[in-house]
């Protein structure tokens, strides 16, 4: 084992001996002073984590996920130097965290914050101009076969619980009160960024599939098709609207037609 790879195995698990070629400028213990910093490291990614999943911490309390966050520190050591995107492998963590089961929804409120974070950090995009849209819209004919491109921020997002009401009402600017959630609903929403802000917006299930098909690059009719197979009925203009108020369009490309 190379002496990289042994120091960051004794950096983050105790148990694991420390490297031998370790030497302290001032002669004291190599073991007492690698605790020290070890300490320091893991409470810096615990922070680090803290600080991504803020609503996922106040339903479990500080004291519970700092010493749950310990242990996913040790499985899932950071890939990258920014801290600020750590975390990403939590959520599947959480849902399998035995200790956590009595809340069910921990973990989807943990990818719901997450997908905050990617939203947040995704690169820019300029939503299409009005006059695209209309000259878009106007040819019927190609409109099926015109691929809607969508701002990289967008995150589709759906649980199986009501996890964007849960995390709605830990906001202060909600006014949702969490004991009245009916936590066993299912909910979808985009995540996505505006301005500087990230919004989570909660929709209905088939605006959801629509936006998601179209992010995957179907063009629109085989969008609508797909979704009408899935949900039945379906609002077409209605979801599209939704997309192109919040400057959510941000390419409109024909595909040909056979």
């Amino acid at each position: 084992m190379s002496f990289q790879s042994a120091w960051a195995q004794a950096l983050l698990e105790p148990a694991f001996p420390t490297p031998s070629d370790i030497i302290t400028y001032n002669g004291s213990d190599p073991t007492r002073r690698l605790g020290v910093y070890r300490n320091n490291v893991v409470v810096s990614l615990v922070d680090a984590l803290a600080s991504t999943f803020p609503v996922t911490l106040q339903l479990v309390g500080e004291e519970f996920f700092r010493a749950m966050a310990q242990i996913f520190v040790r499985q899932h050591p950071p890939r990258s130097p920014v801290l600020g995107r750590y975390g990403g492998a939590l959520p599947h963590f959480i849902a399998r965290f035995a200790p956590a089961a009595s809340v069910p929804y921990l973990g989807e409120v943990a990818r719901l914050e997450w997908l905050r974070l990617q939203a947040l950090h995704a690169a820019d995009a300029v939503p299409v101009e009005a006059d695209t849209i209309v000259l878009c819209l106007a040819d019927s004919a190609a409109l099926a076969h015109t691929r809607w491109q969508l701002a990289p921020s967008l995150q589709c997002y759906s649980a199986p619980c009501a996890a964007v009401s849960i995390w709605a009402a830990h906001q202060e600017c909600r006014g949702l009160a969490l004991e009245n959630v009916n936590v066993a609903q299912e909910e979808s929403a985009w995540i996505f960024r505006s301005d500087l802000d990230v919004m989570v917006l909660q929709t209905a299930p088939h605006a959801h599939a629509l936006a998601q098909a179209l992010h995957g690059g179907a063009p629109l009719g085989a969008a609508v098709a797909l979704v009408q197979d899935l949900q039945g009925d379906l609002d077409v203009s209605q979801a599209l609207a939704q997309l192109l108020h919040y400057g959510l369009v941000v390419g409109l490309n024909q595909t040909a037609m056979h």
